[in-house]
């Protein structure tokens, strides 16, 4: 997902200027991150259901796809670029040298801190896992209520009103 926001920090210098002034640039980037959504969700929902103890070691191959999905995730979200357009640039001084400079730092700053955020998730996550994946009701259960999420997620983005009003 971090790596995502390296595209944003390279973009908050001036891709995101045009994403919050072009409503078709936005919308692009909006209706695309709703579509991979459902399509996470609906691949979800089509998935054969899990078995208890069928869940071994994740092939190198697959987590490469998570890293490649989450990065995806993470670009096609307008709510990131806008956020590095109408928020980081409050904490830039002129006086203080290059704009573009506090930017990058400011966005590695951000940067890191997600990451951060995202390892006590994923170390969380694994434990609530390793104890879930144990409990057959859970493995049934658990891809509904992930791909209702994932097309609940895409719905609402495709449908909410534009932010920039």
């Amino acid at each position: 997902m971090e790596t995502g926001t390296l595209v944003h920090i390279a973009a908050a210098l001036g891709i995101s200027s045009l994403i919050a002034s072009s409503a078709v640039a936005f919308s692009v980037v909006k209706y695309a991150g709703a579509a991979y959504l459902v399509y996470l969700g609906i691949r979800t929902l089509l998935q054969p259901p899990a078995t208890p103890g069928t869940e071994g070691p994740k092939a190198p191959q697959q987590l490469a796809r998570v890293y490649r999905e989450g990065i995806v995730v993470n670009v096609l979200n307008p709510k990131v670029a806008l956020f590095f357009l109408a928020f980081l640039p409050q904490f830039v001084d002129p006086a203080a040298g290059s704009a573009a400079a506090q930017i990058v730092v400011l966005g590695l700053v951000m940067m890191v801190l997600g990451l951060l955020s995202d390892i006590g998730y994923a170390l969380t996550g694994g434990a609530l896992g390793r104890l879930l994946t144990r409990r057959p009701r859970f493995l049934r259960v658990q891809r509904y209520v992930s791909g209702g999420v994932y097309l609940g997620l895409g719905a609402t983005a495709a449908l909410s009103g534009d932010a920039r009003r």
